[in-house]
């Protein structure tokens, strides 16, 4: 059984996605960023706070689809400059999901789609 959860943004129908997808026990949530429910992007220039904004959006999704942030059980996170950002965006990991421990990548990626977003992560969780 499959269940699209949706965000809202206009994006979704036009791109041909969801911000997350339930099946069965499993939820996997898109690459998420720092996005305001205005559609700003949160924290310019500061790479800690659009961790912590993309870890809220997700945790957002993940309610939608009846879990919590505790059954996350990987994460990827994608970054415009690792060599600056990465213990920012490590400490803001860490600060949301510290007790989780889920496995995890960062990986430096060239661009996002808007060059005010420094970070993107995607997350899969499974229900106990």
């Amino acid at each position: 059984m499959r269940q699209n959860i949706s965000s809202g943004t206009k994006w979704e129908p036009i791109v041909g996605y969801s911000r997350a997808v339930k099946v069965g026990a499993t939820i996997y949530v898109s690459g998420t960023t720092a996005t305001a429910d205005d559609g700003t992007i949160v924290g310019k220039n500061d790479a800690h706070a659009q961790t912590l904004q993309a870890c809220a959006n997700i945790r957002r999704a993940l309610e939608q689809a009846g879990a919590t942030l505790e059954h996350v059980v990987r994460t990827r996170i994608y970054v415009t400059h690792i060599i600056r950002d990465w213990e920012a965006i490590g400490r803001a990991h860490g600060a949301v999901f510290g007790g989780i421990r889920p496995a995890t990548a960062m990986v430096e990626v060239s661009r996002l789609i808007d060059p005010d977003m420094l970070v993107e992560i995607e997350a899969d969780a499974v229900l106990s």
